[in-house]
């Protein structure tokens, strides 16, 4: 039976809940990463599908260090609503800003009140502890242009 190793490309789906239960986000179709390659997964859960085979659930734990980091007050801004373009006067929009360093990140609208815009830089996840549970649903021979990319060519596997 063939296991999850380095070298190998590995389709999951997965599901993530926070520490309390609450249901984030899933991947309803499996996605795939090309094992040790050290680009697709956070490295905990990497570490605990090393090994496993096809039809395998495991799941992990990851704080916040592990995943999206601590929650940065200092990436989060309010402004007149006035002083912001129309077309981001929503919640959930988006803006692309760059630092003085030329460190790109995207910016969203997390809250409008009292005439006042609140854009967020940090990750949804940010802060949080998270469980992730990875189905293992297909395994496959990566090739010799999977192994140098670090990832697979059909990232999608239906």
């Amino acid at each position: 039976m063939t296991r999850v190793a380095k070298g190998k490309v590995v389709y999951v789906t997965y599901r993530i809940r926070d520490v309390v239960g609450s249901f984030l986000e899933q991947s309803d179709f499996a996605v795939g990463y090309v094992h040790g390659a050290g680009v697709a997964l956070f490295p905990k859960v990497e570490e605990a599908l090393d090994g496993v085979t096809v039809g395998t659930t495991v799941e992990v734990t990851l704080f916040p260090e592990d995943a999206f980091g601590q929650h940065l007050p200092e990436l989060v801004f309010i402004d007149d609503i006035e002083n912001v373009p129309p077309t981001l006067r929503y919640v959930g929009a988006e803006a692309q800003m760059e630092s003085d360093q030329g460190v790109v990140r995207t910016f969203v609208v997390s809250r409008i009140e009292d005439g006042k815009l609140t854009v967020d830089g940090n990750h949804p996840y940010a802060g949080k502890t998270l469980v992730y549970a990875v189905d293992v649903v297909r395994i496959r021979d990566a090739t010799p242009a999977e192994i140098a990319r670090g990832e697979p060519l059909d990232a999608q596997f239906h």
